[in-house]
C-alpha cells in the first residue's frame, strides 16, 4: 500500500471507482468527482519526479504544481474524502504517473477508474495504456471548466479551409451570450483592438497597483525546500515565490484584478517597461490552468465589471477574448491536431536554442529583461513571450520543438493544450499557418516603440548592419530574405515584402551576411 501523507479517512473495502486527480485539475466540483461516494470510491493523486523532468522545467514551475497538490489534498480530507496520496519524497515512488497508477491499482484493486481529461496528450496516452493494461474501463470524462468540449470545436472546424480564431469567438458569444445584446454583440463590433494597445510613452507606467502575491504557508515551505534540494540543478528562483495554490487565495487575485488592473488592462496590454514585470495583467492564466478558478467565473466577473461601469468596453472584450476565445481556440487545436502538431515544422528551422535562454546573460537588453524576469518569478506577459522570447526565436530559425521544450519548462501556467499551439503555432509559425494566418514578425522598431527597453541596449533598432545594429532588425530582414518565397503566398505579408523589395543586392548580401555572423556568436 503506498503511503499517504495525513491520511484521515479510512479507504473502503472494496473500491469501486478510483477517481484520479492531476495536477491541473484541482476543483472539489471537477467533473471527476461527480458522483463520489465515500463509502466506495477513492481519489488518488501522485507527485512523480517524470512530471517535472521530462522537459527541464523551471523552480517555480514544479513548486506551484505540488504547492496547489497538497492544498487541494488537504482540502478533500477535510471534506471527507478517502484518499491516497504519494508525496514525491516517499521512498518508494516510483517517478512515473503511470508506475504509480499500477502500483495503486495492484494494491485497491479497483472496479473502475475515473478521469476528467488531462490537458496533455502524453499523459492522456500513458494513463489509457495502464487502463487497458489492467482490463480496467476508464471513465473518461469532458474537463467542465471550458466553455466548450473539443467534440464542439472538432465541429466547428470540419469543413473549413482555414481556422481563424475571429469565427470562433463570435460563436462561443453567441453561444453563451457573453457582451451581447440579442443577436449583436456589446457596442456594436466585436474587437476593440483600435482603442487598445497603447504604450506607456516616455513617462512610463503611473502608480500601477500590486500583484496579488501571498506569502508562503507551512505547506508550501515544505514545497519550496524540497524543490530546492531534489531539483536543484533545475532554472530559476524560488526566492520571490508567492503564486495562488488555494481556491481562496485564487478568488482574491482574481478579484484584486476586477477591481484595480482590469480599467487599464485593454490600453495597456502589449505595452512593456523596464523592472515592470506585472503591470496590469491578471497573472490569473496559472490560477485557471491548475482549475482554481473557472473560465466561466472569470469571465463572469469582467461583465460584471463592464455593466456596472467599473471597466471600459474596450478593455473588457479584449480580456474576455483572451479566455472565451483565445483559451477555448487553441484547446481546440491542440486536441484536433495531437499528437502529430508537436512534430510540425513548416519552416524547417533546426538551430539549437541558444543557452542563455537559461540564464538571460545576453546584451540585448528586452530579452534580458524578459528571461530574468522568467527565471525569477516563472512569469511573463503575452508579448514578451511572442514580440520578444518568441520573435527572436523564430528569426534565429529555432527548431519550434526546442522553443516549445523551453516554454513549458520556464512558465507557471504552461500545461502542453494551451502552451504549444501557443508556441509551436502562433510564435513560431511551426504549423504552417494552421493556428495563425502569418508569421508574426516584426523588426526591433515594434520593441522601440512598445516599450524602453531599447534606451538601455547597446543595439539601434533603426540599424541592421554595423556593429550597433540591432539583430531583430538584422534577423527580421533576413527572415523575409530566406522565406520570401513562402511569404509571397501570404497577402497579409505583401506590405513587408513591400519593404523588403527597397533593398539592392549590396544590401541583402550584408543583412545576409550580419544575420550569419550573429547566428554563429549565439552557438
Amino acid at each position: 500500500m503506498p503511503k499517504t501523507r495525513n491520511l484521515s479517512i479510512a479507504l473502503p473495502a472494496k473500491v469501486r471507482h478510483l477517481v484520479i486527480v492531476l495536477g491541473d485539475q484541482l476543483d472539489a466540483q471537477s467533473s471527476a468527482l461527480q458522483g463520489f461516494d465515500a463509502t466506495q470510491d477513492v481519489v488518488w493523486m501522485a507527485e512523480v519526479d517524470q512530471e517535472s523532468t521530462h522537459v527541464w522545467s523551471a523552480k517555480q514551475r514544479i513548486a506551484v504544481f505540488l504547492s496547489a497538490m497538497r492544498h487541494f489534498a488537504n482540502e478533500l480530507r477535510e471534506r471527507g474524502l478517502p484518499l491516497v496520496y504519494v508525496p514525491m519524497d516517499e521512498p518508494t515512488n516510483r517517478g512515473t504517473l503511470a508506475l504509480e497508477l499500477e502500483r495503486v491499482i495492484t494494491v485497491l484493486q479497483p472496479a473502475a477508474l475515473v478521469l476528467t481529461a488531462p490537458g496533455d496528450w502524453r499523459v492522456l496516452h500513458s494513463l489509457r495504456a495502464v487502463a487497458k493494461q489492467h482490463s480496467l474501463p476508464l471513465d473518461l470524462r469532458d474537463d467542465t471548466h471550458f466553455f466548450s468540449t473539443v467534440r464542439e470545436f472538432a465541429a466547428h472546424a470540419e469543413g473549413r479551409k482555414q481556422l481563424r480564431l475571429e469565427y470562433w469567438y463570435r460563436e462561443m458569444r453567441h453561444q453563451h451570450g457573453i457582451l451581447m445584446e440579442g443577436k449583436a454583440p456589446v457596442g456594436g463590433q466585436w474587437n476593440f483592438d483600435a482603442d487598445n494597445r497603447e504604450s506607456f510613452g516616455k513617462t512610463g507606467p503611473q502608480n500601477v497597483p500590486p500583484p496579488s502575491r501571498f506569502t508562503p504557508d507551512a505547506v508550501t515551505q515544505e514545497v519550496l525546500a524540497l524543490v530546492n534540494t531534489r531539483f536543484a540543478s533545475h532554472p530559476g528562483s524560488l526566492k520571490s515565490f508567492g503564486w495562488p495554490v488555494t481556491r481562496s487565495h485564487a478568488l482574491e487575485a482574481l478579484q484584486a484584478f476586477i477591481d484595480q488592473r482590469l480599467p487599464l488592462f485593454g490600453r495597456y496590454e502589449d505595452a512593456m517597461w523596464a523592472g515592470e514585470p506585472w503591470l496590469y495583467h491578471s497573472h490569473l492564466s496559472c490560477a485557471l490552468n491548475l482549475k482554481l478558478l473557472s473560465a466561466r467565473e472569470v469571465v463572469q466577473a469582467a461583465e460584471d465589471a463592464y455593466h456596472t461601469g467599473h471597466a471600459p468596453l474596450a478593455a473588457v472584450e479584449g480580456f474576455i477574448r483572451q479566455i472565451l476565445g483565445w483559451r477555448e481556440y487553441v484547446r481546440g487545436i491542440y486536441w484536433l491536431h495531437m499528437p502529430d502538431y508537436l512534430e510540425r515544422n513548416a519552416l524547417n528551422a533546426q538551430a539549437e536554442l541558444p543557452a542563455w535562454y537559461w540564464t538571460g546573460q545576453t546584451d540585448m537588453a528586452c530579452l534580458k529583461e524578459a528571461i530574468t524576469q522568467t527565471l525569477e518569478h516563472g512569469y511573463a506577459h503575452h508579448i514578451q513571450r511572442l514580440m520578444v522570447t518568441g520573435l527572436y526565436a523564430l528569426l534565429l530559425g529555432v527548431k519550434p520543438q526546442a522553443v516549445h521544450s523551453w516554454y513549458l519548462s520556464v512558465y507557471v501556467d504552461a500545461v502542453e493544450w494551451v502552451e504549444l499551439p501557443n508556441t509551436l503555432g502562433m510564435g513560431q509559425f511551426g504549423d504552417g499557418g494552421l493556428m495563425a494566418s502569418k508569421p508574426y514578425v516584426a523588426s526591433g522598431k515594434y520593441i522601440q516603440r512598445m516599450s524602453n527597453h531599447c534606451s538601455a541596449c547597446p543595439y539601434d533598432p533603426a540599424q541592421s548592419t554595423g556593429p550597433t545594429a540591432c539583430p531583430f532588425t538584422t534577423l527580421y530582414r533576413d527572415f523575409l530574405m530566406r522565406h520570401e518565397t513562402l511569404l509571397k503566398k501570404n497577402p497579409r505579408m505583401a506590405m513587408q515584402l513591400k519593404n523588403l523589395a527597397r533593398l539592392d543586392d549590396a544590401a541583402r548580401d550584408a543583412i545576409t551576411a550580419q544575420a550569419t555572423a550573429h547566428r554563429h556568436a549565439q552557438v
